[in-house]
């Protein structure tokens, strides 16, 4: 997933459509909550902002490239010897709307040298340097070269200028913003010194039914019963191609979906399916 991409975000917008967002804490694989106040409540001054991509988790150790769950990325030896011998988390990426295609990439055992021709490693954080965020920014900047780039950073001096950028990078076919503040440390776990920033929300929950279609649909996939890790059940049946009705998600598989905002039980409201969880 992307930049951030181990990070589940668990509610919705604050208001149902256009580019308002929502500003979420964000947290290394520890989830998301929501934030308390709507995008256009954001003091942008503090933070530097970068896009979130849509990518593939990376952490580089000085000599092992592996994915979030600990496995070892199979790249190309070339790819490798021109990262640095120091630690860096980032994300492998081709570019927007290419994750399908990035993800058969990094996924083979073998890789594939012009696949991985078209991969970066756009680098967002050195886990081992210290310094506030915007010193360890400014130091990757100086180890840019060959498939290493530093995910921009940029200022915002004012909200109107926040929801610019925000509505200038999803018309662009980006996800939304992160926003990391200037002055943090390094930090794990949930934080109020990352914040997303997306018009709308995703979320992941476990596959624990297959209901029938009906009519133009028999035959295949009507909707998925999915369980969020809070133990709320519910249907998700739209965002599916034909494939996926006629070869849907497994039972005990995780998947992402997509929705506006939280009905007073909880459940996603306006959801639909956005892919299988990557699983690496």
């Amino acid at each position: 997933m992307s930049e951030g991409g181990d990070e589940r975000e668990d509610t919705a917008p604050a208001g149902a459509a256009g580019l308002a967002g929502q500003p979420e804490r964000a947290g290394a694989g520890a989830g998301a909550a929501a934030g308390s106040q709507r995008a256009c409540g954001i003091d942008p001054r503090p933070y530097l902002v970068s896009e979130k991509l849509d990518g593939v988790r990376a952490l580089w150790d000085g000599a092992t490239l592996r994915f979030r769950s600990g496995r070892v990325v199979a790249a190309p030896a070339w790819f490798l010897t021109s990262l640095p011998r120091l630690a860096l988390d980032g994300e492998l990426w081709i570019a927007r709307r290419s994750f399908d295609t990035l993800s058969a990439t990094v996924r083979r055992a073998e890789p594939v040298d012009a696949e991985w021709h078209r991969v970066s490693y756009r680098v967002f954080e050195l886990p081992a340097s210290g310094g506030d965020f915007s010193q360890r920014a400014a130091k990757l900047e100086t180890l840019a070269g060959g498939v290493l780039l530093p995910v921009v950073q940029q200022r915002c001096g004012s909200n109107a200028e926040l929801l610019a950028l925000l509505k200038q990078v999803v018309d662009a076919g980006g996800e939304g913003l992160m926003l990391r503040r200037a002055d943090a440390p390094l930090a794990a776990g949930r934080s109020d010194l990352l914040l997303k920033l997306k018009p709308l929300a995703d979320a992941e929950a476990v596959v624990v039914g297959h209901m029938p279609g009906k009519g133009r649909l028999a035959g295949q996939l009507g909707a998925l019963v999915l369980q969020t890790p809070e133990g709320l059940r519910f249907k998700l049946g739209t965002g599916f191609t034909d494939a996926q009705r006629r070869n849907p998600p497994p039972m005990g598989s995780t998947v992402t979906y997509r929705y506006r905002e939280l009905t007073p039980g909880g459940k996603p409201r306006f959801a639909s399916f956005v892919r299988v969880a990557d699983e690496f």
